[in-house]
């Protein structure tokens, strides 16, 4: 058996809006490389047009809204932060469309659950999205690698995988950890959950991104839209 996906995953959502969100990207290993160069000339082009340094972190709730100052533009020039961050994520999405190595998807639920109760059903989904790619890759013979942003503090992670049973298990290992201050990759998983929360999440203080996903994700997504669990 080979490895057939390579898998880049981030959580989004909100105990408030009661949403839990999970986004990827996703490369078949063959295919890694080029879509690895199409994420570094993305943000070469960042720097050349925005001035945002290719090792400057892109987490899409900050830079978004504001509240990150991604460019290292002249002092002397006016940066009016939440409309550079906007452009910076569509420029983003626009790649994510435009790669021919690289897929997106998501899940999602929608719970009453708060405090513990949240955490622990966050847990759940995403034990059904490992369960789920399982039996996909079980159905194909073959096997997958999944990544995620964090620092291994979550035990719901690695308990999704350990619950497998090893004879079928196509999901190999527990997730590999990044920080995703040093992951091309994870922020990109990142802006992706973030733009399927931001979908479901309708309301007039993120009027501006309705429609992203519909315009930039929809034709990637290999569940042909975010799949509600």
């Amino acid at each position: 058996m080979t490895i057939a996906r390579m898998l880049y995953v981030d959580d989004s959502g909100s105990v408030d809006r009661g949403l839990i969100v999970y986004g990827w990207v996703e490369v078949a290993p063959d295919r890694w490389r080029h879509g690895l160069r199409s994420i570094l000339e993305l943000r070469k082009r960042l720097y050349r047009e925005h001035h945002v340094p290719p090792a400057t972190e892109l987490h899409a709730t900050k830079f978004v809204n504001g509240r990150a100052r991604i460019s290292t533009r002249p002092s002397e020039d006016r940066v009016e932060w939440k409309t550079l961050g906007r452009a910076v994520a569509v420029e983003c999405l626009r790649m994510l469309a435009a790669c021919p190595d690289l897929a997106v998807g998501a899940i999602w639920r929608a719970t009453s659950a708060t405090g513990r109760a949240y955490y622990d059903e966050r847990g759940e989904v995403y034990r059904t999205l490992i369960e789920s790619w399982n039996m996909e890759h079980r159905a194909a013979g073959d096997l997958a690698f999944v990544s995620m942003d964090g620092n291994g503090d979550d035990p719901n992670y690695f308990n999704a995988h350990r619950s497998l049973s090893l004879d079928d298990r196509h999901i190999i290992e527990d997730p590999m950890m990044h920080d995703s201050a040093r992951s091309q990759w994870v922020q990109m998983a990142d802006l992706v959950a973030y733009c399927v929360f931001t979908h479901l999440n309708r309301h007039r203080g993120n009027e501006f991104g309705w429609r992203w996903y519909e315009d930039h994700l929809l034709g990637s997504d290999v569940n042909s839209g975010p799949k509600r669990v």
